[in-house]
């Protein structure tokens, strides 16, 4: 059973994808399951976001608000997501028929996308600073708010509601499932105190398990997203391709600027790790429907990556 338990906490991530392409294909290849879809849709919308808000729970009871601290790297890695996103829609708003215009449209909602709320979880898994990387998705979401409705209405014009009203509705897909659990928690911590130690007894890992649950069922929802698509195969590989290689750069971007901070590991998931269904939004709110394709296959690479990491950790710690 030990050797069951180990094999489950060192290959979560790789067995909530391999869970999620398996349930997709289940239900894409077999037609008498074709009655249920619906429901399961139905169901998935309101399982998802309420996994994420007992996991955020989870992970900010085991943060002091007192520990939450703005650092100089959280402002370097917001610059590095609002100015690498401006770079390129400076260059569509002046070429506007730019060869080359849906990938690029794709790698601006994978740049300018915040962090994802769940990026603390798989941070405190591999050893970094959950309270500072807390303090920075928070900054980064923010940043996101209220540069999105600025930058993106120039793109494509679709810029027909005022700069607060894209502001309150950004707010809206956002926060409520980033600032509810921060104060629900903090508000147990001062009053409930025996409340938190009996959470944090018997629940300390439990935010990781529901990220790898959450994960099996947006995998199976991406998968069916990509298959689903009325784009050319070459437009499907050439966003992928953007995803893959956005993913990549801000990964390595952000452990280098957080490794010269002595937080590498918070500034490689801070930058990396991406709100993706908030990205998915944004393509559909202010850009082509297609383009949602890049963030979609971000989904695969940054969970691939974040695989990658626990196995590499995991194996450092067993040789300890």
């Amino acid at each position: 059973m030990n050797h069951v338990i180990a094999i489950l906490k060192n290959w979560t991530l790789p067995i909530s994808i391999t869970m999620g392409t398996l349930v997709f294909l289940m239900f894409h290849c077999i037609n008498v399951l074709a009655p249920l879809k619906a429901p399961v849709e139905s169901f998935v919308g309101f399982f998802i976001p309420t996994l994420v808000f007992v996991m955020l729970f989870i992970t900010f009871c085991k943060i002091n608000p007192r520990h939450m601290q703005i650092k100089k790297w959280h402002l370097i890695l917001v610059l590095f997501q609002i100015l690498s996103c401006v770079l390129i829609a400076v260059v569509l708003f002046f070429y506007p028929s730019f060869p080359y215009r849906i990938g690029a449209e794709g790698a601006m909602v994978c740049l300018i996308a915040p962090t994802a709320t769940a990026a603390a979880v798989i941070t405190g898994k591999l050893g970094g600073n959950e309270a500072s990387l807390t303090s920075y998705t928070i900054i980064s979401n923010m940043a996101a708010a209220v540069s999105i409705p600025v930058i993106f209405p120039l793109i494509e014009g679709r810029g027909d509601a005022t700069f607060i009203q894209q502001l309150m509705v950004i707010s809206r897909q956002v926060f409520p499932l980033l600032i509810f659990p921060f104060f629900l928690a903090w508000g147990i911590r001062l009053f409930l105190p025996k409340l938190l130690e009996i959470i944090l007894k018997h629940c300390g890992s439990l935010a990781f398990y529901l990220w790898g649950i959450a994960l099996m069922v947006v995998v199976g929802q991406t998968l069916r997203s990509l298959a689903n698509s009325d784009a050319s195969h070459a437009t499907i590989w050439t966003l992928a391709i953007i995803g893959f290689l956005t993913c990549g750069i801000q990964f390595a971007a952000g452990k280098i600027i957080g490794g010269c901070y002595n937080d590498r590991i918070s500034g490689g998931q801070g930058l990396g790790q991406k709100n993706t269904v908030f990205a998915i939004w944004i393509s559909y709110t202010y850009l082509l429907p297609v383009t949602s394709i890049a963030p979609s296959s971000y989904i695969l690479w940054q969970n691939i990556i974040n695989s990658w990491q626990l196995w590499h950790y995991n194996k450092k710690q067993s040789k300890k």
